[in-house]
């Protein structure tokens, strides 16, 4: 059997990485990752262990060394004697091949007593590295693998009582976006009556399952019409109550960076599929949406005013420095 063996920071894990591994593994039978990460890093080295495993072949094993040891010979005068005890720890099986994209592989090829292979040292047919990457995540997209990918993606939600403009805002700000499941829902199966509590948590899940869909396909800034917390403010209008089971989703939730709630200054068209224009109850729905938020301590803006293209611009302010990389 030959046994490659890879090791780096991987902070993020990005495609020249990836470059690697797969060049890496098309050349052994068993290749070894292993995520080297210390205290002092930016990014936890538990989540970059996973964006490895997650992206790498069936071939590939991955292991995490997380060791607050030196990462520069001219640091420690033993660094090349410690590396290699805590690689050997970690792999204790003979290795054929040293693979990477950086010279000191040839020297700790020589350590190992295996051969070094280089990949794209020139960084000619992946053109990226991790510090571009940590700099501009956005600029970087098509670099950044999809496991990694939502660590740096921005999503926007767009909330507010009926007849606001959350769906006209959502698509005016030019990036993907998530519909609001809770519409189709009632338009398919309740045509505004009959709402019991076991609709809420299909609504939820089913809006949930969409975007989970929707993120992996889409650009670093997606914005959602509508989320859980809207469909608990529903519930709270059609039943009186939030049902428990929405409080219960809620505690393994991913919610989006930044929630907008538009306020009622807009005028309330029917369109067919809406409840009430009564304007006291469009302010309490409003009331309920930023008191769920603050329970669950999300960031939010309220957006008013009765001019629409000011309202736009307000949200495009907000969103600019929300997605402001710094």
């Amino acid at each position: 059997m030959k046994r490659g063996f890879i090791l780096g920071k991987f902070m993020p894990f990005h495609a020249g990485h990836q470059f690697l591994c797969d060049v890496a593994s098309n050349l052994v039978d068993e290749l070894t990752v292993l995520v080297c990460t210390r205290d002092c890093e930016p990014i936890d080295g538990a989540l970059r262990y996973a964006w490895v495993r997650q992206s790498v072949r069936a071939n590939v094993r991955v292991v995490h060394m997380h060791r607050n040891i030196p990462q520069d010979p001219s640091k420690h005068p033993d660094f090349w004697t410690i590396w290699k005890a805590k690689i050997d720890a970690h792999h204790p099986n003979p290795i054929d091949i040293v693979f990477g994209s950086e010279s000191y592989i040839t020297k700790l090829a020589q350590v190992m007593n295996a051969k070094p292979f280089i990949v794209d040292i020139d960084r000619t047919q992946v053109p990226i590295s991790a510090t571009q990457i940590r700099a501009d995540p956005h600029g970087a997209w098509p670099f950044i693998p999809p496991a990694v990918r939502p660590n740096y993606q921005k999503r926007i939600c767009v909330l507010g009582p009926e007849s606001t403009g959350k769906t006209t805002m959502a698509h005016a700000l030019g990036h993907t976006v998530i519909p609001e499941y809770g519409r189709d829902y009632d338009v398919q199966f309740r045509q505004g009556q009959n709402w019991e509590e076991a609709d809420f948590p299909q609504i939820a899940h089913g809006h949930i399952a969409l975007r989970q869909e929707i993120v992996a396909r889409a650009g670093p800034i997606v914005v959602e019409d509508t989320d859980l917390i809207q469909t608990m403010a529903w519930a709270d209008f059609l039943l009186g109550k939030v049902p428990d089971a929405l409080h219960k989703i809620a505690q393994n939730w991913n919610p989006a960076s930044r929630y907008l709630v538009l306020t009622p200054q807009t005028p309330w068209i029917d369109d067919g599929t809406r409840y009430t224009d009564d304007p006291q109850v469009r302010e309490r729905f409003v009331d309920c949406l930023t008191q769920l938020l603050e329970r669950y301590g999300l960031q939010y803006n309220l957006i008013g005013g009765h001019d629409w293209s000011e309202r736009l611009r307000d949200v495009q302010a907000i969103l600019a420095s929300v997605t402001k990389i710094d």
